[in-house]
């Protein structure tokens, strides 16, 4: 999509999530896609107009890319995802000669359109917390975050506001890693004028650890994620506590075993012997 033109655009249905922009396909029809970028879970392409193409995946959708000449997927690796022309929402026709089909059997995706320069103040925008790998998510930014918070460290994490993209497997893991309770009030990350605590700084680095070694690993799959070359992640092979009820903790020296309980309606790994 990078650097090309948006030659015609085929729209199956008026909405996904929620309605499609008023004149989307003319507002897009030849624009040419200057810069392609992300925050949190949100795709973004900067078009020459000014304009901003947010996008998002939501928990079933995905991108097709085929030369408009053949159904092959350009790249060495093709893992096909769903075919099914009936979730075929939208199709757009770029001037590289590919064509890019949203495929999304749960329409649980959007796609909207946005001036640069209203971006950041979009609700959507305002709503995503700093991310994780950046530099500025740091313990001080997280104590501030949770302070006087009555919830609990594992809801609070899973807040998109508090953190951009955190997932229910990466909250458990850090935890783990920094040996702190899910239960715990997220409040005790921060001293009474809302400095960070050691708590604070152990489950930053923790957080970031994790986020490192699960990229690394190329995810995790364990039901449909892949590679964007089309290859299996690994991370699953090297998770510490989700998905290991009834398993020996695997922190040096503790006798814990690893139990599950359900918060905010997702299921918690954790051991109750080493994280406190």
């Amino acid at each position: 999509m990078e650097g090309a033109r948006f030659l015609h655009i085929e729209l199956n249905r008026a909405d996904l999530r929620r309605p499609l922009p008023t004149d989307f396909v003319k507002r897009l029809r030849g624009k040419t896609v200057t810069g392609l970028g992300r925050r949190g879970k949100y795709l973004l392409a900067d078009l020459s107009s000014g304009e901003v193409l947010m996008m998002h995946l939501g928990m079933s959708g995905s991108f097709r890319v085929a030369r408009e000449t053949d159904e092959k997927t350009p790249g060495e690796f093709h893992h096909p995802r769903s075919r099914e022309r009936t979730h075929d929402h939208v199709v757009f026709h770029m001037s590289s000669g590919t064509r890019i089909t949203f495929n999304d059997p749960r329409r649980f995706g959007l796609m909207l359109l946005v001036r640069r320069a209203e971006l950041a103040d979009h609700p959507l925008m305002r709503q995503v917390g700093p991310e994780p790998l950046g530099n500025a998510f740091d313990a001080a930014m997280l104590a501030r975050a949770c302070a006087n918070r009555k919830t609990s460290l594992k809801a609070a994490l899973s807040d998109q506001k508090v953190v951009a993209g955190l997932g229910n497997i990466y909250v458990c893991e850090a935890l783990h890693r920094a040996r702190l309770s899910p239960k715990r009030s997220a409040a005790t990350l921060a001293r009474g004028a809302g400095q960070p605590t050691p708590r604070a700084e152990k489950l930053v680095a923790a957080i970031k650890d994790v986020l490192h070694n699960a990229i690394a690993a190329g995810g995790s799959s364990l039901r449909d994620h892949r590679r964007t070359d089309g290859e299996l992640g690994d991370f699953q092979h090297n998770f510490r506590v989700y998905g290991r009820e009834g398993k020996p903790c695997p922190t040096p020296g503790c006798r814990g075993t690893i139990r599950r309980i359900v918060q905010g309606g997702r299921s918690t790994f954790f051991c109750p012997v080493c994280q406190r």
